[in-house]
């Protein structure tokens, strides 16, 4: 008995917090009508390490350093 009220209590309460989530559109404001978007906040771009057998060339490519693929292209 207690355990299919909570059930039913706690299916209830999902659907009205997915109901309420899915009404709320991003770029509106409390009355329904449409404002310019708040921009996206983008994390600062860092520059990657580089690996230690890898290395860049004069023409910023990189190529491996040592080892059995040495010379070859690779990924920075």
């Amino acid at each position: 008995m207690i355990r299919s009220v909570t059930t039913a209590m706690a299916t209830v309460a999902l659907l009205a917090g997915a109901a309420s989530a899915g009404w709320a559109a991003p770029c509106k404001d409390t009355k329904g009508k449409f404002i310019k978007c708040p921009p996206a906040a983008a994390a600062p771009a860092a520059a990657k390490p580089v690996a230690a057998n890898v290395t860049k060339d004069a023409k910023g490519r990189c190529h491996v350093a040592s080892g059995p693929k040495k010379g070859q292209f690779t990924k920075c």
